[in-house]
């Protein structure tokens, strides 16, 4: 039997065993940088198959690694945080924490990983090289959790000839996969601005500050950041997604009001440029209504870049295991991942896991309260992990 079909046949058979894995780790969602009942859980796992791991990198992260011939590396990561959502799908395996929910699939990618580790195991005589199996916390939280594994050497001794992530995707069904050569997800950069002025009562703003008004009057300005600044041909994305004042009512002018939002590009000059001119807009556009402004921009992720030589030969590797009718382009996104930290230091390639069944109407996005996959689409994570771990 060839290896690629020792594979495929092995996934199919541990297939009932990682569903199990995946509903266990769905059902107790921990937030990012608490997974300490995960990282328990995949040790146990790690454990009773005879794979040495190590843990404490990034707080809760592991790092497992199954010797091959070579002292070459590849390293295949999941990450294990789950989402502050409630979840409303009416099925055996729901989230047992109120208010904590796999909503990102998260479950899904560290049951594929363990899955793969598990075949990776089995056929560890035939690996020309070593696999570091990297189980990753807090990536739905800055700083993120490949920063602070980084930081704790997961790149190093020896340091990885390149890096493999997967990540669920809904839109695309059960059995296919997605990739891209290139930029492919965008930075991340959060804002907090605090709009202040001397409040009063609604009946006399001639008396007062408006800082309802001067903060309206600055959202609308910062539109043209992206519209009348940043070329056109470079992406960006410029969202306020939350506003509101501290006191006011009906009758009462507020003294403050604080917004946030996100900026995502993918372009690291213009992704300074813009920082400098969100702080002006903000505080030359408020001072012109009498009103001041504080801006507090952190930095987030940064883009994420797939490395063209590897990517190219593991969409090969992708068309041999799956068919190349299986594996489809991806357009460009300006959702942003901290696997794009891994991608700053060594060859990463970031591809899409289709998860979704329209059939069955298995559709709902990610970080939406009814999201869920098509468990089949375990078979093709885990084993496809194995197949590129082998062959990269």
């Amino acid at each position: 039997m060839d290896l690629i079909t020792h594979i495929q046949n092995k996934a199919s058979e541990l297939l009932p065993e990682v569903i199990k894995i995946r509903r266990d780790l769905h059902m107790h969602p921990e937030l990012s940088f608490q997974e300490e009942q995960t990282s328990r859980y995949i040790t146990e796992v790690l454990s009773r198959a005879g794979i040495n791991y190590a843990t404490g990198y990034g707080g809760h992260g592991i790092v497992a690694t199954i010797k091959g011939k070579t002292d070459k590396v590849i390293a295949l990561r999941a990450d294990m945080d789950a989402l502050p959502i409630e979840e409303q799908n009416d099925v055996s395996y729901k989230s047992q924490n109120p208010g904590v929910m796999h909503a990102c699939g998260h479950d899904v990618h560290t049951a594929c990983l363990l899955g793969a580790a598990l075949i990776l195991n089995n056929i560890k005589d035939a690996l020309p090289c070593s696999v570091r199996l990297i189980f990753q916390p807090g990536e739905e939280k800055l700083p993120g959790g490949a920063s602070l594994m980084i930081r704790d050497g997961v790149l190093q001794d020896p340091t990885p000839e390149g890096i493999i992530g997967q990540h669920v995707y809904p839109p695309l069904e059960a059995g296919k996969v997605g990739i891209r050569s290139g930029l492919y997800m965008a930075s991340s950069d959060e804002i907090y601005i605090i709009v202040s002025g001397n409040g009063g009562h609604g009946a006399m703003p001639h008396l007062c500050t408006d800082s309802i008004l001067a903060a309206s009057q600055m959202i609308v300005a910062m539109q043209q950041l992206v519209a009348r600044n940043i070329p056109p041909t470079i992406p960006a994305v410029l969202t306020f997604g939350k506003i509101n004042s501290i006191g006011g009512a009906t009758n009462v002018i507020p003294s403050e009001v604080k917004i946030e939002g996100t900026f995502r590009t993918m372009n690291e000059e213009w992704r300074e440029k813009a920082h400098r001119l969100i702080e002006k807009i903000a505080k030359e556009t408020t001072s012109a209504y009498g009103a001041s402004a504080e801006v507090n921009i952190v930095k987030g992720y940064p883009s994420l870049i797939n490395d063209e030589k590897l990517t190219s030969k593991t969409r090969q590797m992708m068309e041999t295991y799956l068919g190349k009718e299986n594996v489809i382009d991806l357009d460009m996104r300006m959702t942003s991942e901290d696997f794009a930290y891994y991608s700053q230091e060594i060859p990463a390639v970031f591809y899409r896991l289709g998860t979704g069944n329209k059939a069955r109407g298995i559709t709902s996005p990610v970080h939406t309260p009814t999201f869920d996959i098509d468990e089949i689409a375990l078979e093709t994570g885990m084993g496809l992990l194995a197949w590129l771990a082998v062959q990269a």
